[in-house]
């Protein structure tokens, strides 16, 4: 089976398709603060990136991800992405098949002639697609019953998702993601996967009277850890919290504060995910933004950005205990309390 990432893969029954065991567990919790029993949430938006996905594979991705309300394009991508590389030839060690990494009895449930060539093929992108989306809303109509009958509490498409990894039997069972490793990581893992391809058509966003800077949220900010000196959660040493952390579930949208450049958008050890914005001179000093531990980035390096554009997704990368939004300014270099900026001072 080819997947992306070097991942291996493992097969637990009462699923349909081939699970992707993931390096790094991303759950919940804290990495400069978070709330511990934060749940994952998110849905993916109705549309798709340009050039997210292949292009031959476009109309399909669209057509799946019309068939329900909790299963969007995005969502479909993001999947094909874990399970196959968008390797339509793709076949793991335990005989799951391609594009979709259908296992071949679940296969014969859901799999049709949707291109119309005459047969009914894993191997047919279009064939697996569709039936993807097939099952996909399947899992979630059953998944909206168990919920309704008390049998199972969550997100509806973190659920899903966990039922097409493991089998819908095991969320009933467990009354929600089961606690394998495995289908918690896959559950993460397409949720960070999904900002990668949904469509972003962000509101303008501008900055409310008595702010400096407009929120890196939407909503209400939920405050878990301020600017100061504090114990650092995963490090174990007492240091300068150079940031403030905001409750907010994998896969929020993280915002610009300010119209600027992005001048890092990439990888830092501590903060995993990173993307800084340079907002020129401000009161006679030079002022940054940054946004860390993010499982997506949507933005690049020269970018020019507006206030309320998004810039990536909120995720636990990095030093971190689980997802939450860790927001930074920077004034001449030197890290700031973002609080007055954000009017919370």
């Amino acid at each position: 089976m080819s997947q992306s990432g070097g991942s291996t893969t493992a097969w637990i029954a009462g699923g349909g398709v081939a699970m992707v065991i993931l390096p790094v567990v991303m759950m919940v919790g804290v990495g400069g603060g978070g709330d511990a029993a934060a749940e994952v949430s998110g849905t993916g938006g109705g549309g798709l990136s340009d050039g997210s996905v292949p292009a031959q594979y476009v109309p399909w991705v669209l057509k799946a991800g019309a068939m329900c309300e909790v299963i969007k394009p995005a969502v479909i991508a993001a999947q094909i992405e874990a399970e196959s590389g968008w390797n339509p030839n793709a076949q793991s060690p335990v005989g799951a098949e391609g594009l979709s990494q259908f296992m071949p009895g679940t296969w014969k449930t859901w799999g049709r002639d949707d291109d119309g060539n005459g047969r009914v093929s894993p191997y047919d992108p279009g064939d697996a697609i569709m039936a993807q989306g097939r099952y996909d809303c399947a899992l979630a109509k059953q998944i909206e019953g168990y919920k309704r009958n008390g049998q199972a509490a969550g997100e509806t498409l973190d659920l899903t998702l966990a039922a097409y990894n493991a089998g819908p039997g095991a969320v009933e069972k467990y009354h929600g993601i089961p606690p394998y490793t495995e289908t918690q990581n896959y559950v993460v893992r397409i949720k960070s996967l999904i900002a990668k391809y949904e469509s972003v058509d962000d509101p303008p966003g501008e900055i409310p009277a008595g702010q400096r800077m407009a929120r890196p949220l939407r909503g209400d900010l939920v405050v878990t850890s301020p600017y100061g000196m504090r114990m650092h959660p995963t490090l174990g040493v007492y240091k300068l919290h150079t940031g403030i952390d905001f409750a907010a579930p994998a896969g929020t949208p993280f915002l610009a504060a300010l119209d600027g450049k992005v001048t890092f958008a990439g990888w830092s050890n501590g903060y995993g995910n990173r993307v800084v914005i340079a907002h020129g001179t401000i009161n006679g000093k030079t002022v940054t933004t940054t946004y860390n531990h993010m499982s997506a980035i949507s933005v690049s390096v020269g970018q020019q950005v507006k206030v309320g554009q998004r810039v990536g997704a909120v995720g636990s990368t990095g030093f971190s205990t689980g997802p939450h939004a860790h927001f930074e300014v920077t004034e001449n270099d030197k890290y700031v309390d973002p609080a007055p900026w954000l009017g919370l001072k």
